[in-house]
């Protein structure tokens, strides 16, 4: 019986697919185009759309189990095909906002409680992954590295626990394979708090470069952002920052309960990536 990965060319799905793979799994991919699909040879591959219901009881025909990552609008239609299927879990990748008390009614928490609140409600077994800071990203600021050496900030001193995409995936592969408890929905965060600066500081490392920042007020910011994203979710990512900034930050430590091996730090996700911003 195969394990199905919803996202597998995400940054966190394709690591879930190599990790289970390197477990002796059976892997099932989902990908909405074939031609795209670009993942190993061993893997079984499916074209499959959470918003298009007719698509998913082929993609888990013989599967029992699911790593998820869902759209708010296909959580229904995936609810409905899960319980044809009898799965035996389902591992979400949520998001730790839905943890944090002074993220009552953010738009990107409330998104993901929403997801949350009908996998409670559908009386299929699931485990909420839930990172808080991905590492990755920082990668919002290749651009102006790589063009300029800048990096535009608001609140630079803002601290986080940014975590490595692939501790998130063997946090999920864990709880797929049975060998995590419920410390698996636990807020998940990396090996270190961080402040943008030193992020910052610590990719220009990587690299060799000497990086520059430029401080942007909080409009100047909202109307940066305002040009990639819809304003509810500008201002959602403005108050996660604003409230790190003012010791909003959660403790360390999370990653290693379940893995029982230390997060992978930052200054090694950004040798890793060092490509990205050169």
């Amino acid at each position: 019986m195969s394990t199905l990965v919803i996202g597998a060319r995400g940054s966190v799905g394709r690591h879930v697919v190599d990790q289970l793979l390197a477990a002796g799994e059976s892997v099932r991919a989902s990908v909405r185009d074939l031609a795209s699909a670009d993942l190993p040879a061993e893997v079984s591959v499916v074209v499959a759309d959470l918003t298009r219901p007719d698509t998913l009881k082929a993609a888990l025909d013989g599967v029992r189990k699911v790593f998820l990552y869902a759209p708010v609008g296909g959580t229904g239609a995936f609810i409905g095909a899960a319980r044809e299927a009898d799965l035996e879990r389902i591992v979400l990748l949520s998001s730790g906002s839905v943890l944090l008390p002074y993220a009552a009614g953010n738009a990107i928490a409330e998104e993901h409680r929403s997801v949350e609140r009908a996998l409670d409600g559908s009386g299929l077994p699931w485990t909420p992954i839930r990172p808080l800071v991905l590492a990755n990203n920082a990668l919002n600021w290749a651009h102006s590295i790589r063009t300029e050496g800048i990096v535009r900030l608001v609140h630079p001193e803002a601290v986080m626990a940014p975590i490595h995409e692939r501790d998130i995936a063997a946090v999920a592969v864990a709880a797929l394979v049975g060998e995590a408890g419920e410390e698996a929905g636990a807020l998940l965060t990396g090996s270190e708090l961080l402040s943008q600066r030193r992020q910052v500081e610590l990719i220009g490392a990587a690299i060799d470069k000497n990086l520059q920042i430029e401080e942007l007020s909080e409009s100047a910011a909202r109307d940066r952002f305002g040009q990639f994203e819809k304003p509810y979710i500008v201002d959602a990512i403005l108050e996660f920052i604003k409230a790190a900034a003012n010791g909003g930050s959660p403790a360390t430590g999370t990653v290693e309960q379940v893995l029982r091996r230390p997060a992978v730090p930052f200054a090694q996700w950004a040798r890793e990536h060092a490509a990205d911003f050169r």
